[in-house]
């Protein structure tokens, strides 16, 4: 059964769906990332649009189509078309039971659906075409995503996948995910990480961690789309790749089939077929430890084999006597 609802009644009705643990965004999330990218804290959440707007009974889905957006807190959705995915409210098992299972006034019967079906709660959102979902701080583009809000798990799909803050940009062929609780974020398929200092990280698979949120819950907000909480960005803390990686920055280029990089420190990890490369000059071995910063890798052979370089004399930009060992 679907049915169409007035605008008025359908928004008001949504902004007052509550979410499992919810909490005002800015004073009780608790990752950086996940005060940018994450809905799953905050506010009720707004959706509106310029088209219709559907309630179906039996998927128990409500579907806003035509400039599509939903706001919570610091966090905005943009898309041709948005999906709630709506389900029965849990029984609060500290509210007062009805004496003998009467319902009280303005309680439903047992059985009785209104029109959107009792109490409901919006526990999903899939967001589908044109799709940007951003912050005063971050932004991520796709064509379709889905966000499980029980979970805190952001999953975009489509061409030209890019997710940017104010120190890195990630793209993604195939997919892109944000797990907000683990401060996870994952590339699949060509996936890179570019910083703004220009080094760059690029593997079939890419897994970050951005740092725990360390500002004060007092700290002075700043506003944003359709909220008030505190909007800060992530700053990535570690990176995983696998699969044909490469580490570049403007003067090296590092190569193996799967690697770690921290970012303070700018010290990679590389094991498997591993190639430090500095201008003409290039390191071969099966794992090394590379300082990006300053070029310094200290590479290391398989058992019973060697490590093979390549030194070009009075190369210009080669490293210094003792930079690769």
């Amino acid at each position: 059964m679907r049915r169409l609802l007035p605008a008025l009644t359908l928004s008001s009705l949504l902004m007052g769906l509550p979410v499992p643990g919810a909490s005002i965004l800015g004073l009780s999330a608790q990752h950086a990332f996940a005060q940018a990218l994450d809905m799953s804290h905050g506010e009720q959440v707004h959706i509106s649009s310029a088209g219709p707007q559907t309630y179906d009974h039996d998927a128990q889905t409500v579907t806003f189509v035509d400039q599509a957006r939903a706001i919570r807190g610091d966090v905005t959705i943009d898309a041709d078309q948005l999906i709630g995915f709506l389900r029965k409210k849990a029984p609060d098992p500290n509210a007062p039971k009805p004496a003998d299972d009467q319902p009280q006034d303005g309680e439903k019967k047992p059985g009785d659906d209104g029109a959107m079906g009792g109490s409901m709660e919006l526990y999903r959102m899939e967001a589908i075409g044109h799709v940007h979902i951003y912050t005063t701080t971050d932004q991520a583009w796709g064509d379709k995503a889905l966000y499980d809000i029980d979970q805190a798990v952001l999953v975009m799909t489509g061409k030209a996948l890019k997710l940017t803050t104010p120190q890195d940009v990630m793209t993604a062929r195939d997919v892109m995910e944000y797990h907000a609780n683990t401060r996870m974020s994952v590339g699949r398929g060509d996936a890179t990480v570019t910083t703004n200092d220009g080094k760059r990280i690029k593997a079939d698979v890419l897994v970050a961690f951005s740092k725990p949120d360390s500002a004060p819950a007092n700290a002075p907000k700043s506003p944003a789309p359709g909220g008030d909480g505190t909007a800060r960005s992530s700053k990535l803390d570690r990176a995983y790749a696998w699969g044909h990686v490469m580490l570049r920055t403007p003067n090296e280029t590092a190569t193996g089939d799967r690697g770690v990089y921290v970012f303070d420190t700018e010290m990679a990890r590389l094991i498997g077929h591993v190639h430090v490369t500095s201008g003409q000059n290039q390191n071969n071995g099966a794992s090394a430890i590379v300082n990006m910063k300053t070029g310094v890798a200290i590479m290391n052979p398989a058992p019973g084999q060697r490590v093979e370089g390549l030194v070009i004399p009075n190369e210009a930009s080669s490293s210094k006597p003792g930079d690769m060992r």
